[in-house]
């Protein structure tokens, strides 16, 4: 059973910056493969923040984040995180893990962190 852990989040003024950790457990560290952040603001869908591979090697973002997130992982940790800088209002949501497995192409999800960025 895997278990995705967020911690991290809290009340930022704008222009600050947090860091987002997501440690995953419950299987052997080469079952873990692409790792990624969405987000769901409040009163809005769930979206796309980014994702990096199971190296490393390769990250992607959301336009609206470019420039100012930078997704990272610690394998040997089994943990992934989202360095978050220049946060803005529209940055509030509720942000969640998650895990593509290697194997089989299962798809898991953390239980959120809320990010609440202030004017």
């Amino acid at each position: 059973q895997v278990q995705l852990v967020e911690s991290g989040g809290g009340l930022v003024q704008a222009g600050g910056s947090l860091r987002l950790s997501c440690a995953a457990s419950g299987r052997t560290s080469s079952y873990y493969g692409v790792m990624g952040w969405y987000r769901q603001p409040p009163g809005k869908d769930r979206e796309f923040v980014a994702t990096i591979t199971r190296s490393g090697g390769s990250t992607a973002y959301v336009d609206s984040v470019k420039g100012r997130f930078t997704i990272s992982r610690d394998n040997a940790e089994n943990t992934v995180y989202l360095q978050m800088n220049s946060l803005k209002p529209e940055d509030t949501a509720i942000y969640y893990c998650t895990l593509r497995s290697s194997l089989g192409g299962y798809n898991y999800w953390g239980q959120g962190t809320q990010v609440t960025v202030s004017s």
